[in-house]
């Protein structure tokens, strides 16, 4: 139907197989919760993984080079450590990572040292370590709820601001950056998040409903800033997507943009306020 191929056209994405998967994500991520806690720090820390092979091959295209093995057992330590030991175990575990990462670039030699160390340290703040306030959020009391209405928040601002954008966008947001972003999805996402996860909140952790529209306004704020973030590394490197394991999503990294600038955030709200 031309008026599918139009939609499809706006939403540069294959609607529903992005559905079927996104679905299946979710899926994945309530029974590890719900069956046993520790399985959700397993499949972040597991996700780390491709993440890190993800944006080593997207560097690789601006001849910047960071050692995948040491980067992607640093993320998983760093994931773990979080979970096994709290705080300390995740600032001992960035602590140890750190050298670690740096040392082992001294054998390509000091040329494009800068840049690559650079990047390795930017690789470690940029995905496990946010992940890992994902895995300490589920480690606390009440930690199923409390992941489910964090990925709540961000999953309704995505939606919101994805449907809203296709349907009424008109104005960009940042236009340089991520020409599909405009004003109208903002909208859509303040609407659908504030609404949805001031609902769950109150349901899940009995709060008042602005408990949860608190939440959902630094979701927005945090997850636009997110994908914003993830649009300015591509369109420095050059590329559309940074993988494509996940269709009709790109790759883990285009999927878990949002999520993971949101989390550090989102664990000091759901903490103060549930």
């Amino acid at each position: 139907m031309p008026e599918n191929r139009s939609l499809a056209a706006r939403a540069g994405r294959n609607v529903p197989v992005a559905t079927a998967i996104g679905a299946g994500l979710v899926g994945l991520v309530i029974a590890t919760l719900s069956f046993d806690r520790v399985l959700f720090a397993i499949l972040v820390s597991v996700v780390m993984i491709p993440s890190v092979y993800e944006f080593a091959r997207a560097c690789i295209a601006i001849n910047v080079k960071i050692n995948r093995g040491i980067l992607s057992v640093a993320s998983v330590a760093i994931v773990m450590s979080a979970w096994q030991y709290g705080f300390e175990g995740l600032a001992v575990a960035i602590a140890v990572s750190t050298p670690i990462v740096l040392i082992s670039l001294l054998r390509s030699g000091f040329e494009n040292f800068v840049a690559n160390a650079t990047a390795s340290l930017f690789t470690l703040l940029y995905l496990p370590v946010p992940a890992a306030f994902a895995v300490l959020l589920a480690h606390s009391p009440d930690g199923r709820a409390k992941v489910m209405v964090f990925i709540l928040a961000v999953s309704l601002s995505d939606t919101g601001g994805y449907v809203a954008g296709v349907l009424f966008g008109k104005h960009p947001l940042a236009k340089m950056i991520s020409p599909k972003k405009s004003w109208e999805g903002v909208v859509g996402s303040v609407l659908l998040s504030i609404a949805g996860t001031s609902v769950f909140f109150g349901i899940w952790f009995h709060q008042i409903w602005w408990h949860g529209a608190i939440l959902a306004v630094v979701a927005i704020l945090a997850g636009t800033s997110g994908d914003l973030i993830e649009s300015a590394l591509k369109r420095d490197i050059g590329i559309k997507d940074m993988g494509k394991s996940l269709p009709g999503h790109g790759g883990f990294l285009d999927r878990l943009d949002s999520l993971l600038i949101t989390a550090p955030f989102a664990y000091l709200i759901i903490q103060w306020l549930s």
